[in-house]
């Protein structure tokens, strides 16, 4: 049965380089620079792996490009909104082109913070208390009711931004006010979410895989856009530190949040650990930065993958999901 295995997964390998691949990177979404500097490092890796690349700019070129040039098989490096929350894939599927990653419900749903705390809360996951404000509202919210209910210090998210853009903290009901005000200019929806006072985690998926948790430590409030890509003091734990037992709880309850969102193919699911030693979902990430350093490429090391081999195993699980 091995051998069987090992030569299905042989000719499947040989078979998408034969293949031509587009990756779709840049875009028009506030996550753009992270995402041509994903695209670009994909990219690159899968050359390096033997494949036929294509990188498209999806913010100077049309998806009719991926029929004209007889594109096979995408890979999707585009974060944010227009890439990792549906439509892309949506398009894909009417093009009748298989992409990596998960597909439009599973996107959708991992992609806004509030419909996937509210599933993770119906899963009886755990996940921090919220409320969801509208800014069609806002003039007549209760800050200061809202702040008491949510323990007095709340984190700001707009419901479908990533890479911790627009967020912030607030403690006072002014900060809150301004907090809502930026929040508001990236959506009309947005999580208010109680504090969680402890470490940082998170977990990459690899089809049905967890691999090893990286723990993230800023000396920022907390991991916010700059300690992301901007700081040299942000450091990151692989091995994340924590007991064996611990380490196999995180996996579990991290494959258990991704699936539940209905997210496939790969990933990452970032998750707290509150002052009570309690763990606490954040969010799915269906389509994370992909840089050499990014987090995944760090846990994949760990488990053994190489940066050319990690975008192999996503585009063969492409052909798995397909």
């Amino acid at each position: 049965m091995d051998n069987q295995l090992t030569c299905s997964l042989a000719n499947t390998l040989k078979k998408l380089k034969q293949d031509k691949i587009a990756v779709l990177y840049g875009g028009n979404s506030a996550e753009r620079e992270v995402s041509l500097n994903s695209g670009q490092a994909i990219a690159k890796g899968l050359e390096q792996s033997g494949f036929d690349v294509v990188l498209m700019d999806t913010k100077t070129v049309p998806l009719t490009e991926l029929l004209n040039k007889k594109i096979d098989r995408v890979f999707i490096a585009l974060h944010g909104r227009g890439g990792e929350d549906g439509c892309l894939q949506g398009a894909l599927e009417y093009l009748n082109i298989p992409y990596t990653g998960s597909n439009v419900l599973g996107s959708s749903l991992s992609m806004d913070k509030v419909r996937s705390k509210q599933i993770f809360k119906a899963c009886d996951l755990p996940t921090a208390p919220f409320i969801v404000v509208h800014k069609v509202d806002f003039e007549t919210l209760p800050l200061a009711n809202i702040l008491t209910d949510l323990g007095g210090r709340v984190m700001v998210k707009p419901a479908n931004e990533g890479s911790s853009i627009g967020m912030a903290q607030a403690q006072t009901i002014e900060q809150l006010h301004n907090a809502l005000i930026e929040a508001f200019g990236f959506d009309t929806q947005v999580l208010l979410e109680a504090w969680i006072d402890g470490p940082e985690y998170t977990v990459a998926i690899l089809g049905d895989i967890a691999l090893p948790a990286i723990h993230m430590e800023t000396p920022r409030e907390f991991y916010d856009y700059e300690a992301k890509y901007q700081s040299t003091s942000t450091q990151y734990h692989c091995p994340s530190g924590l007991s064996e037992s611990d380490e196999h709880d995180i996996k579990s309850l991290s494959l258990k949040a991704f699936h539940a969102t209905g997210a496939k193919g790969w990933g990452r699911v970032d998750i707290m650990r509150n002052s009570a030693g309690q763990w606490q979902i954040l969010e799915i990430n269906t389509v994370p930065g992909m840089t050499e350093t990014s987090l995944v490429p760090k846990a994949a090391n760990i488990f053994g993958l190489n940066f050319s081999e990690l975008v192999t195993n996503i585009l063969l699980l492409s052909v798995k999901e397909s």
